[in-house]
């Protein structure tokens, strides 16, 4: 066994997931809740890079078990701290399950700029 029982893992770089729900508050309240209930020696809370599930995000992974959680909001922080992190049961309203195993980007849609694509000379 590792050094810790669980790590997770929360993106907090790239252009949608600190924006589109707040990673890096996300991470943050995970790190209090483990502070404390004194699990800093069992569990740990990490910053990550980008796992190229843009758009999906804010996405969280906790390892050992390969559960990966999206669309998490502060508030879905308390809510996988005692539920997985602590009562060993993933949230289910929260898993991520892709369509394919790999990158799963979601293309966003550019804004229309005025004039393109009018056929108006």
């Amino acid at each position: 066994m590792g050094p810790f029982e669980k790590h997770v893992f929360v993106c907090t770089t790239g252009s949608t997931c600190p924006v589109e729900g707040n990673s890096v508050d996300v991470h943050a309240r995970l790190k209090e809740l483990v502070k404390k209930a004194g699990l800093k020696t069992n569990i740990r809370i990490n910053n990550s890079g980008c796992m190229d599930q843009c758009g999906n995000g804010p996405m969280i992974v906790v390892y050992p078990e390969n559960v990966w959680y999206c669309h998490v909001r502060v508030e879905d922080a308390d809510v996988i701290f005692e539920e997985h992190l602590v009562g060993g049961r993933p949230v289910e309203r929260l898993i991520y399950r892709p369509l394919k195993p790999g990158a799963n980007k979601i293309a966003k849609e550019e804004p229309q700029t005025s004039g393109s694509s009018t056929g108006q000379s």
